[in-house]
């Protein structure tokens, strides 16, 4: 597989949309938690093992260059590759064009998002892509789209003013591209993706990966709130409920009556113990009963509350319940092993769900935690919740290793 070493970050825009803020300060400064927003993508490709990064920078690079310096500090080693303040991003990346490697890392200044790279990189690999860059899926409407993909995640259309029939996801930087793109670029002061991402379409060499992790940006002031959930570093945790918290009913059985839920050993305090640590407790459930009958809605929300009860005398507190009311074949997105109820609490929350871990006493539960690109702890009668909460606590987390075809 290609050796992927090096991260360039478009970030010589004017960053119009944040004033009055950019009418001192370039875009990439802009504080989020009391820190640049460049220092959090700077982190996030170091954690991937990137530490050469080119900024292509343009309006005031001073103020970037002099508080980074070299990236040491940070872990990393910035080049700086300072242009006029007018150019687009094609000729930006055409004056890099010394200091770029074969294959490199392309992204922009105001756009993070927890994509799978290791993902990305398989699939640049795999496709014999030219640029292999990150979709959000946007089944949301977070934000317009502006792409059209095959199922093989080819590109068919790429339409940066957005107004193609059909567009489905929208391009949020991550690319993977090869240096030899360069040969597309026109001799005009142009946009690179509105120059050459159409050239790739017709070469059929522009790929997509897709994600349905949200992602987040200081872009606009409208998505800077989220932004700033996204990166307060609120500890979040998810939990089953029927085998994790409480005893499992018999297959095929629910549980429809307060009375029917009987906590197991040592699950309420274990729950305390995550609440006293800083965590918020996501519950996710299956709940066919619903769908088959056999319970109603109501059913379910007087079990949760007597749950909730319960934790509350015990000092403790879930956050918030998530429940799939759909039969076993279903073809919902919620239903577990489907990562939907995780992503919904995603979007309500702002989670980074990539630092997150999920415990549950069936393997559907740890394929749900993966399938989201988080951890999972498979627990039982030897190893149970209290078990898993002692071992998150101290840094030691197990997660389980599932089995294909499991």
């Amino acid at each position: 597989m290609k050796e992927i070493k090096q991260a360039v970050i478009f970030a010589g825009g004017l960053g119009e949309r944040l004033k009055p803020f950019t009418e001192t300060n370039p875009k990439p400064m802009y504080p989020v938690q009391g820190k640049p927003f460049l220092e959090y993508l700077a982190g996030q490709v170091r954690d991937w093992g990137i530490t050469d990064i080119v900024v292509l920078l343009g309006y005031l690079p001073e103020k970037i260059m002099d508080h980074f310096g070299d990236g040491s500090r940070l872990g990393v080693h910035f080049t700086w590759c300072v242009t006029p303040v007018e150019y687009d991003t094609q000729f930006r990346l055409k004056a890099a064009e010394p200091y770029l490697k074969d294959d490199f890392l392309m992204m922009y200044c105001d756009n993070l998002c927890p994509v799978n790279f290791q993902r990305i990189r398989e699939e640049y690999e795999r496709n014999g892509a030219w640029i292999q860059v990150s979709v959000y899926s946007n089944e949301d409407g977070y934000t317009k789209n502006n792409v059209k993909l095959a199922e093989d995640g080819k590109v068919l259309v790429y339409d940066k003013k957005r107004v193609t029939e059909g567009l489905q996801g929208v391009d949020i930087g991550y690319a993977l591209v090869s240096k030899q793109v360069l040969s597309l670029m026109s001799g005009e002061n142009e946009n690179f993706e509105a120059v050459v991402y159409p050239k790739l379409v017709e070469q059929g060499k522009l790929y997509a990966t897709v994600t349905k992790h949200r992602y987040y940006s200081i872009g606009s002031f409208d998505r800077i709130r989220l932004t700033e959930q996204y990166l307060s570093g609120q500890k979040y945790i998810f939990l089953d409920r029927d085998g994790t918290l409480n005893e499992r009913p018999p297959k095929a059985e629910y549980i429809r009556r307060p009375e029917d839920f009987r906590w197991l050993p040592g699950a309420k305090e274990a729950v305390k113990r995550l609440c006293d640590a800083g965590y918020k407790i996501i519950m996710i459930s299956n709940q066919a009963g619903i769908a088959r009958g056999v319970m109603t809605e109501q059913d379910y929300e007087d079990v949760q509350a007597k749950m909730i009860a319960d934790l509350e005398e015990a000092g403790a507190q879930i956050e918030k319940t998530y429940h799939c009311p759909h039969g076993w074949d279903s073809p919902c997105e919620c239903r577990k092993p489907k990562p939907g109820m995780l992503y919904e609490a995603q979007k309500d929350y702002s989670i980074d769900l990539t630092k997150c871990v999920m415990i549950g006493d069936d393997i559907r539960d740890i394929q749900t935690a993966h399938n989201a690109d988080m951890k999972g702890i498979l627990v039982d009668e030897r190893y149970t919740l209290a078990d898993a909460v002692e071992d998150v606590l101290n840094g030691r987390i197990r997660d389980t290793v599932v089995q294909e075809g499991a």
